[in-house]
């Protein structure tokens, strides 16, 4: 790497976020943690620093205007200009749309879409300046539909069509724009499916498994592979595209 780049993870304070921010601190990035409680952030910042990474917990709502503008800015300040981030930070609002209310529907387009939006813009700007940059949105094979996810879906779809028109409008400035679209990964909020329908979130893996081609569910670990490359200085080429992580094949 010719220079020390800095990232921004959302939602890192556990699960998938904090493998991706572990990883790319692996890589030689520094990296900022950031979560809606930066005290939750801790734990991850501390394993980074302590294989010898530099990292920073932030405290951030990533559907306030304000709350990310501050975020990003102290990022910029404290960890050096963030020309990598990565659009992780997700809820779970699942039910039927006939039960569901506009609160759990906007609860999830706020943290999905409209967060990412504005950490977006509020980064592209250093990333513009820098003529050099890297976006990895996190979407899910839901964007194709499940059952009880009428609002997880639609912001899931929602973020490969901004993916996509990030990639047009960015590219000129050595941006580029990705997403990762994940399966069946352990999690917390896996676990949180699985408790919502009832089953033991271990039967639950296990008829998981029976449907994937690869014949296991996926772990973090498999998300934060993909989220490397693309945030790599050697992805360069490589913009507008959604890579389903899910043992097999998706389109």
């Amino acid at each position: 790497m010719t220079e020390k780049r800095t990232a921004i993870v959302t939602g890192s304070a556990r699960g998938i976020g904090a493998e991706i921010a572990q990883r790319l601190a692996a890589d030689g990035l520094a990296v900022a943690v950031l979560d809606l409680d930066e005290g939750a952030c801790q734990t991850v910042v501390d394993d980074i620093t302590a294989a010898g990474g530099k990292a920073l917990a932030v405290g951030c709502d990533v559907s306030d205007e304000e709350s990310v503008a501050a975020a990003v800015e102290r990022v910029a300040t404290e960890l050096g200009a963030p020309t990598v981030l990565v659009n992780n930070a997700g809820v779970l609002r699942d039910n039927l749309i006939f039960k569901m209310s506009v609160d759990d529907w906007d609860t999830v387009m706020n943290v999905h879409l409209r967060g990412s939006f504005l950490m977006t813009r509020a980064a592209q700007k250093y990333m513009t300046e820098a003529r050099y940059g890297r976006i990895v949105n996190l979407s899910s094979t839901s964007a194709q539909g499940n059952r009880g996810q009428v609002n997880y879906s639609a912001a899931k779809a929602g973020l490969q069509g901004f993916t996509k028109t990030l990639a047009i409008e960015l590219g000129k400035f050595g941006v580029t724009a990705n997403a990762i679209a994940p399966g069946f990964i352990v999690t917390d909020m896996t676990k949180a499916t699985a408790d919502r329908v009832g089953i033991d979130f271990d039967e639950f893996q296990q008829l998981a498994a029976k449907d994937i081609p690869v014949q296991r569910v996926g772990r973090p670990a498999d998300i934060a592979n993909a989220a490397a490359f693309f945030c790599g200085e050697g992805a360069g080429f490589v913009s507008g595209q959604v890579l389903y992580v899910a043992g097999g094949p998706y389109d």
